[in-house]
């Protein structure tokens, strides 16, 4: 099967379910609920993924990745609609459950098939244009959620979003039986991910990918509070935030010349040192302008970890069990996106800003040693054909 299939799989389903993430949230506010309701619903969707990525991807491992990426579609969408037949806060919050536990398939699944369809000259690649496709989902999403609501309603808006999830449907139904299928290893058990994190080299992935989700978390998190501090405006504090969007697509665009000219330490490691550089400066600053040269020149680091983690995961996997690899990593990660905006949130209110970022620096500059060993590897075990 060629890659095409799942990346334009992706991006229907991507822009279903991150739309379907933006409307409940405004659905709630529409009932009037109170911040911290709205932030329960949004918390929802990260904290089931965290708890079941790892049993999704053994599911991807065991029966093949078609029917668990069918689920997890279906089950999106099946969510979406129950605050359409019922226009309440339970039912929002019913939705949120649905919606986290079948993304949860979905996405580990998804991930597993990219890996599995692709050779090890071509990982990479494969894997940054699934960024990509990610993206642009991600930019369609709220345009039209937006749009429906504003001319629709936030009920009917509930069957826009559904009705994207029709066009993926219909492809794993009618032309999913090319997708590949389950494992025999995986279907014999023998360790699993107890077995995996005896891996020096599979910690190592995990301990990089979470420290740049980190990064990543922190600056979409407190940049607009600084940003708020130095009195810009919203649309000033949003062109910032472009800045970084604008630098991680473009890395994405040149990730594979990247790989093919460096090796994966010497990419690992400047992507640290840029992240880490743009956090020990932008406190530093005060002007908007600068903020977003040195948000581009953040994201242009950080852009490059998303693609290479999930390259690199799926290639450090055990043979038979890259579907569970692709869910340990997505639970490390929706942990992080759990765990620290909490933590980080204490330590701003209680020391400010500048500690804020420059123990962030510390922490992405901490990945150099990582991405330095010499054990890591996004090519040399052939899972793919």
């Amino acid at each position: 099967m060629s890659i095409n299939f799942p990346l334009f799989l992706s991006l229907f389903t991507i822009t279903a379910i991150r739309g379907g993430r933006l409307l409940l949230p405004l659905y709630a506010l529409k009932l009037n609920a109170d911040p911290f309701t709205v932030g329960l619903i949004a918390a929802t969707f990260s904290a089931l993924p965290m708890m079941l990525s790892v049993s999704a991807g053994q599911a991807s491992d065991r029966l093949g990745t078609r029917w668990p990426l069918l689920f997890g579609i279906a089950g999106s969408t099946l969510g979406i609609l129950v605050p359409f037949v019922w226009g309440t806060m339970p039912a929002l919050f019913i939705a949120a459950v649905m919606n986290g536990f079948a993304f949860t398939f979905y996405n580990v699944s998804l991930q597993n098939a990219i890996g599995l369809l692709s050779t090890p000259d071509t990982r990479v690649k494969n894997y940054a244009s699934f960024s990509l496709t990610n993206a642009i989902g991600q930019f369609i999403a709220p345009l039209a959620v937006g749009f429906s609501i504003d001319h629709l309603g936030h009920a009917q808006a509930c069957l826009v979003v559904a009705a994207l999830a029709i066009m993926p449907i219909a492809m794993l139904v009618f032309a999913g039986q090319g997708l590949p299928r389950s494992n025999s290893k995986a279907r014999k058990g023998g360790g699993g991910m107890r077995q995996q994190l005896t891996d020096p080299s599979v910690r190592r992935v995990l301990g990089i990918s979470s420290l740049m989700v980190t990064g990543i978390e922190l600056f979409i998190f407190y940049m607009p509070i600084y940003g708020h501090q130095l009195g810009f405006s919203a649309l000033v504090i949003g062109m910032i935030l472009a800045c970084y969007a604008a630098a991680a697509f473009i890395t994405r665009l040149i990730l594979p010349w990247l790989m093919r000219t460096y090796s994966l330490k010497q990419v690992l490691v400047c992507a640290f040192l840029v992240s880490a550089g743009g956090f020990i400066v932008m406190p530093l600053l005060a002007n908007p302008v600068l903020l977003g040269v040195t948000a581009f020149i953040f994201g242009l680091g950080a852009g490059c970890g998303q693609p290479i983690t999930m390259s690199m995961s799926f290639s450090n996997a055990s043979e038979g069990r890259s579907g569970e690899a692709m869910g340990m990593r997505m639970a490390v990660n929706h942990g992080t996106r759990v765990a620290i905006p909490v933590v980080f949130g204490s330590i701003g209110s209680a020391f400010g800003m500048y500690p804020v970022f420059w123990i962030t620096a510390l922490m992405l500059a901490s990945g150099i040693s990582l991405a330095r060993s010499d054990k890591l590897t996004h090519t040399t075990k052939d899972k793919g054909s």
